[in-house]
């Protein structure tokens, strides 16, 4: 027998839409509108599968879901919604929603979510024993100086509030195939943004990217925790911006390695050169990077700013996941009272928060201890990593930075995807 999906959805139009999709694709379709029963119709039916509305007049589909899982905990249900934000995919999800539709939803996006669900999330995980084949094929590709494609082993979802809109916002990242690539994925449409230096839209004061009339900001702490992690297939739901936590890439750093990772079969290349990139000039006393072949990522950042941050310097070697969770994903955003004013005058931060950014005066530090020593520093050197990311494959590098931002880490990225191709 085909395998069963159960519709809960009040709107018969739309039930009648999903059956006939459903039963074209060959899955078996049985449905109600009704959410009282729908437990007994699951011990009764069996389905591999529940699309269930947000909306329901007996009951809230959030509350279904809960008792649902409280019943079938290890049964997936896709959540669907017309009148639904990203704090109701967040709930969702948390509650075990394995993933969260908008209406009105595209047949191609539907059925994309609904083979990744029932294919386990579709990350083509490791076999427990691999044939000799793909162990040939690994070493090979090792040999070659390749890496493996990566995802995670399951769906991950944080909520908090946008640094610079000050709006309650949430991700939720989804294990994704080998050759998706990196992808943010908007809940009110079919819009998905490549992670790609040509999608890039701003660089003041966070990175954005932007296609197709929607945009993205603040990707950059996600991006870093992705790149420390070694991740290069994911797709990341959210609306237009990514929640600021704790100002650092400690959460995300903490989330995935909870998840786990997913190593798949196809090789990535790194991003390597042959002869030295230098953008800017060291004298002078402005902005300087310089770019050299190595085997791993290696930077050396050095910053100077007036007191009481005056000059650090921070060198970091990519040699593991637990060398970047523990090194430089603490190392939270800074800014300045002055600064921070400015920003409030432009209708920028206001999510900064005591608890999400360091806030320095002319004096002292005022709203926290610090985490490390040099951590102004080494937060300059999460966000080069996170915008280093926007080329979406490892980076096999020695950079020596010298008083750079997100701009100088653009002509970076821009300059390293010409060269390497």
């Amino acid at each position: 027998m085909n395998e069963t999906v159960l519709v809960v959805d009040d709107e018969e139009r739309i039930r009648s839409s999903l059956r006939g999709i459903l039963n074209d694709e060959g899955f078996r379709v049985v449905d109600t509108g009704r959410a009282s029963g729908v437990i007994d119709l699951i011990e009764r039916e069996r389905p591999a599968l529940i699309l269930l509305d947000v909306w329901m007049p007996e009951i809230d589909g959030i509350e279904l879901l809960r008792q649902i899982k409280a019943e079938r905990p290890a049964l997936p249900v896709i959540m669907i919604s017309g009148h639904a934000n990203i704090q109701s995919a967040v709930a969702a999800t948390r509650l075990g929603a394995a993933d969260f539709i908008q209406k009105p939803f595209s047949v191609s996006g539907l059925l994309a979510a609904i083979a990744r669900v029932l294919d386990g999330g579709n990350a083509g995980p490791r076999p427990a024993v691999e044939t000799t084949s793909t162990d040939q094929r690994r070493a090979a590709a090792l040999n070659a100086g390749l890496c493996r494609q990566t995802t995670i082993a399951r769906s991950i979802v944080l909520g908090g509030q946008g640094l610079h809109s000050g709006l309650k916002t949430g991700v939720i990242l989804h294990p994704a195939p080998q050759g998706t690539g990196l992808v943010f994925a908007s809940l009110a449409d079919e819009v998905r943004i490549p992670v790609r230096v040509e999608n890039v839209s701003d660089t003041g004061y966070n990175t954005t990217i932007a296609a197709e009339g929607r945009s993205v900001r603040t990707i950059e702490h996600l991006l870093s925790a992705l790149h420390g992690f070694g991740i290069t297939n994911l797709v990341m739901k959210t609306d237009d911006e990514i929640p600021a936590l704790d100002g650092s890439a400690s959460e995300f750093c903490r989330n995935i390695a909870e998840a786990g990772l997913c190593e798949q079969d196809a090789p990535i290349e790194p991003v390597t050169i042959s002869s030295p990139i230098v953008i800017g000039k060291q004298e002078g006393g402005g902005g300087f990077l310089r770019i050299e072949p190595a085997e791993r990522l290696t930077i050396d950042y050095t910053l100077e700013y007036p007191p009481p941050i005056g000059r650090q310097s921070a060198h970091f070697e990519l040699t593991s996941p637990e060398a970047y969770a523990n090194e430089i994903a603490p190392a939270r955003t800074f800014i300045s009272v002055r600064e921070f004013q400015k920003l409030s005058e432009m209708g920028l931060g206001s999510g900064g928060r005591i608890d999400n950014v360091i806030l320095v005066d002319d004096e002292k530090i005022v709203n926290t201890q610090l985490r490390f020593p040099n951590e102004f520093a080494r937060h300059k050197i999460l966000d080069m990593m996170g915008d280093l990311y926007l080329l979406g494959r490892p980076v096999h590098l020695r950079i020596t930075a010298h008083k750079t931002g997100h701009s100088h880490n653009l002509a970076m990225t821009k300059a390293l995807r010409d060269a390497a191709g």
